[in-house]
């Protein structure tokens, strides 16, 4: 199998870094479900316009989300449909780490745990 060429790896990295921001990723997992305009992911995420429309703008430079006007509105919607599957698996892999994070710490907690009183 031939490895990827560098011009498709950093495609990649730069896809990737258009999702690397917490109210990014919030915008999309909303925006997979439906198109809104920018009031109603102020109001479903409670964010400020300036910061909606910030993040919105990086992901439509991006070509992740692309804008619709129809008369005085714009609504928002992603641009392929299988960013709902991305992040759905992106959550499924972090809940992975997650519990294998959780199965250690419990097992750190045993072994540091009193064992009950010492023998003399």
């Amino acid at each position: 199998m031939d490895a990827p060429s560098r011009q498709l790896q950093t495609l990649k990295a730069e896809f990737f870094r258009a999702l690397a921001h917490p109210i990014r990723i919030r915008l999309l997992e909303v925006l997979v479900t439906s198109e809104c305009s920018v009031q109603e992911l102020q109001h479903t995420l409670g964010l400020d316009q300036p910061i909606v429309s910030q993040q919105l703008a990086r992901l439509r430079a991006s070509g992740i989300v692309v804008a619709t006007k129809t008369g005085t509105a714009t609504r928002y919607a992603v641009t392929d449909p299988l960013m709902k599957d991305l992040l759905a698996v992106a959550k499924r892999i972090l809940n992975r780490r997650l519990v294998d994070a959780q199965q250690l710490l419990q097992e750190l907690e045993q072994d540091t745990a009193p064992h009950g009183p010492r023998k003399k």
